[in-house]
């Protein structure tokens, strides 16, 4: 597994230019929630909650974090309401080479290393590549060093028509879901340099794919989420992805990663990964 450096710390997408009242008022209005629920979900009341957006009444430091908790504001996000209310940041942003880090590297490493001879990658919260396990770099063998040079970047790398793009047998299908995912991340996170990936890649020209036929081995197997169907030295292989995130998290850089791992959809993608993994 190779780890690169997270770089510097990204701001928060969130201004505190105008007082932490109307951040929480945007918040709420974008995850549909009225003054009246928020106040329910917090134990507080609709009218302290209007005192607070409007400026009126300054909410302490464990109102602002239960409030950004009820409306699922990112953490990134929840230092910036704080800073907005006049208090210090909560949590932290360590870059992932940190020493301090040590022990999440090597459970991550353990665990896509584990996962093999499956593919599994880490990404950050803009879907750039963090670490990555051989099944991956199977599935990457002979794409062109342009599309392979760094930063890697998971969206780039699939929907790029000289990356994975071209290889996918569902493609309009796959390319499809991977854009509402971005969409959905951009709702949850307001993020504009998430923005400005998903632009560029639904801009992407779509080359033609055609369908292949499935091996016979896998023609009865219905598949319980959408599949990627990628062809590989001349085989058709089938995954269903499967993300994971961090419980609680008390860092930005651990709340920003994920784990996606990619399970086999059938017994003929089973059988030649276990084949060429050995």
């Amino acid at each position: 597994m190779t780890t690169v450096p997270t770089g510097r710390a990204a701001r928060p997408t969130t201004s505190a230019d105008n007082g932490v009242g109307p951040l929480l008022r945007a918040w709420r209005e974008r995850r549909r929630v009225s003054q009246l629920e928020l106040a329910l979900r917090a134990d507080s009341s609709a009218r302290h909650i209007s005192f607070v957006e409007t400026g009126r009444s300054r909410p302490s430091e464990e109102m602002v974090l239960r409030l950004a908790e009820h409306l699922d504001v990112p953490v990134r996000e929840r230092n910036a309401l704080l800073l907005a209310a006049g208090y210090a940041p909560r949590y932290r942003e360590t870059p992932l080479d940190d020493p301090a880090m040590e022990s999440l590297r090597d459970g991550v490493e353990r665990l896509i290393q584990g996962y093999e001879p499956y593919p599994a990658f880490v990404v950050d919260a803009t879907y750039d590549v963090l670490a990555a396990n051989r099944g991956i770099l199977m599935l990457l063998d002979g794409l062109p060093e342009s599309v392979l040079a760094p930063p890697l970047n998971a969206m780039r790398l699939t929907l790029h028509p000289e990356g994975l793009a071209p290889r996918i047998r569902n493609l309009p299908e796959w390319r499809g879901h991977l854009l509402a995912q971005m969409e959905r991340q951009i709702a949850l996170h307001r993020s504009a340099p998430l923005r400005a990936l998903y632009e560029e890649v639904a801009a992407y020209p779509v080359p033609e794919s055609q369908e292949s036929p499935a091996d016979p081995s896998a023609a009865t197997v219905v598949p319980f989420a959408l599949p990627m169907r990628i062809e590989h030295e001349g085989r058709l292989l089938s995954f269903i992805s499967s993300i994971s995130t961090f419980n609680t998290p008390m860092d930005i850089t651990v709340a920003e990663l994920a784990i996606e791992t990619l399970l086999p959809a059938d017994p003929a993608t089973v059988n030649y990964l276990h084949s060429m993994m050995s």
